[in-house]
């Protein structure tokens, strides 16, 4: 049945997806750079912390705003030149923040990268699903995810190499985006157009009546992970450990993130995406759990890759279910919601785990992780149980 199946499916198109897949990963690495770059400016300009963070909320505060938006522009103007002139702005908006060397403008032009990145993120895991087989969507969003980890992991590292003086950082971020918009002005003629299909689903609010334990997968995956990169080190350092060693934590999350989602992927093509976003949260929250008993031994390192993995493992599910639900408009919106959710997880979940480690200690940090990958399995089967209902 399987392999009949998989002869009835069109070939998978190489080039265009590796194309989308090198684009995004250009991307990746100029807003991979960006964070730190900002942080290290404002930091030689003598900013208070409390600017430096309401600088770096611009960015998600300008993705949620446009996530309403994206699926109007793509009829408006076309998804592939929607994503080429969004990688064209980036670019200039690299060019303005080497040319301003000011804060207050600095300011603005967060929002707007908050603004074309979004697109840039929305119709790439579309274009990435659309191109995938169903019986290999799992491994291609895997490896998708994949490397714009390591893309985005680029931009930090390519840091360290050049440093923050001068124009060589900017000159990254520009040629990261122009890379993006040459790549998918270049695969542009194999990509799937959504723009004219004749969908409706009814908006974000539709989607999220159609969808909505999905958008909180998105959701809590945005705050798991978020939460942990942002406020990790302050765990660790409250039980004693040193600088290098607690940089060393946020590295093993992030290699446990690249190195896993194939995996993880391939598992969501045998047991399938919905199934795949419940093991992936019970297994964030047993990590939770373990982190405070686990902390001062070596095994703490294989909890954490694995936490890596599983935290972000629940968005890549998401996508896969998102992938086999969902078609053309639909998919669409379904995916700017889930930027949206993204966007609210991102500034949610990171003060609201520091406001309880403040008031009960390190331990905040795992309860708040355990309990919202608990509430995720809980609503998940909920669902799960609605649409058994349904059936009957």
């Amino acid at each position: 049945m399987t392999s009949s199946l998989q002869s009835a499916e069109p070939p998978l198109k190489w080039a265009p997806l590796a194309g989308v897949t090198a684009a995004l990963a250009m991307f990746g690495a100029a807003q991979g750079l960006s964070s730190p770059l900002f942080t290290l400016l404002m930091q030689k300009q003598g900013l208070s912390p409390a600017l430096i963070g309401l600088s770096a909320a611009m960015m998600p505060f300008g993705l949620i705003l446009s996530a309403s938006f994206v699926p109007a522009a793509v009829r408006l103007v076309g998804a592939r030149t929607l994503a080429v002139g969004c990688s064209l702005i980036g670019a200039l908006c690299f060019l303005g923040i080497g040319y301003l060397q000011d804060w207050v403008g600095w300011f603005l032009i967060r929002f707007v990268l908050g603004i074309v990145i979004n697109p840039l993120y929305v119709l790439g895991e579309v274009w990435a699903l659309s191109l995938a087989p169903p019986s290999r969507r799992g491994r291609v969003m895997g490896v998708f995810n994949t490397v714009l980890g390591a893309g985005y992991a680029t931009g930090p590292f390519a840091l360290t190499l050049i440093g923050t003086s001068g124009w060589a950082p900017f000159a990254v971020g520009v040629i990261g985006f122009l890379l993006c918009a040459l790549i998918l002005r270049a695969v542009s003629s194999d990509l799937a157009g959504f723009e004219d299909d004749g969908q409706s689903g009814g908006g974000l609010l539709g989607f999220a009546r159609m969808a909505p334990a999905l958008l909180l997968a998105v959701l809590v995956s945005a705050a798991v992970q978020q939460s942990t990169y942002a406020l990790l080190p302050v765990f660790g350092g409250g039980y004693g450990l040193a600088e290098a060693v607690l940089a060393a934590l946020v590295m093993a999350l992030s290699l446990g993130n690249i190195l896993l989602q194939i995996p993880l992927g391939l598992l969501a093509e045998r047991f399938g995406g919905r199934a795949m976003i419940i093991v992936c949260a019970l297994a964030t929250t047993a990590c939770a759990l373990l982190l405070p008993l686990l902390i001062l031994t070596p095994l703490v390192w294989l909890v954490l890759l694995v936490m890596g993995a599983v935290g972000y493992g629940v968005y890549t599910m998401a996508l896969v279910e998102l992938g086999a639900r969902f078609k053309g408009s639909v998919l669409v919106a379904g995916n700017s919601a889930f930027a949206l959710m993204w966007g609210v997880g991102g500034i949610v979940g990171p003060p609201g785990a520091g406001l309880l480690m403040q008031a009960i200690g390190p331990l905040g940090l795992p309860v708040v992780i355990a309990c919202l990958d608990a509430l995720l399995v809980i609503f998940a089967l909920y669902r799960a149980s609605v649409r058994r209902r349904g059936r009957a």
